[in-house]
């Protein structure tokens, strides 16, 4: 027995050159697995109703219905891969309380609250694009004092800085490069 979970429409399989077509042919939808598959549906979100009144379960049952339709392709007319989607007002930014509004309603006290831990776990500002994260992350970080580290990997490694010793490809494979540990969890 094999079990997939997840919402197969938000991480397609990469086929690099690849047409639409293409990457829906390699989707496990496509699969001839998939017809000896049997499909479940969870048909309630306990992670983001426990603990909460019935107004905001009702609220975020409602929101999730929404970004459901929107995955579904069921908002916004017809859909021939470019559609119109109206946003609800409460989800907007207005021109004139643009990334700085968001960031303070997001991060309250972010400089108070930095320090506890489950402050940034319960967060998340989420962008279509890696242009907004990288403006969004540098407004965040111009609040801070003490100096900016950034932190690179690398999948290889040169072997020319190896002239004086003994270069052993062995102790340098992509996997200790970029050794991810994996929480006993997950």
């Amino acid at each position: 027995m094999i079990v997939f979970r997840g919402d197969f429409r938000h991480i397609l399989p990469v086929i690099p050159s690849g047409s639409r077509q293409d990457i829906v042919n390699a989707s496990l939808i496509s699969s001839y697995l998939s017809q000896q598959c049997k499909v479940y549906q969870l048909t309630k979100n306990m992670r983001l109703t426990v603990g909460s009144d019935t107004s905001a379960i009702q609220q975020t049952m409602n929101f999730a219905k929404w970004l459901f339709d929107i995955g579904e392709g069921k908002l916004g007319g017809s859909n021939d891969g470019e559609t119109i989607i109206d946003i609800p007002n409460d989800l907007l930014i207005r021109p004139g309380n643009g990334p700085g509004s968001l960031i303070e309603f997001v991060y309250p006290s972010i400089l108070e609250d930095s320090n506890i831990l489950v402050y940034f776990q319960e967060r998340a500002i989420l962008t279509p694009k890696n242009e907004v994260v990288g403006k969004i992350n540098d407004r965040l970080l111009a609040l801070f004092l003490g100096d900016e580290v950034e932190y690179l990997s690398s999948y290889k490694l040169c072997e020319s800085e190896f002239i004086d010793d003994q270069f052993d490809v062995i102790l340098y494979l992509p996997n200790v490069l970029n050794d991810l540990k994996v929480p006993d969890y997950m």
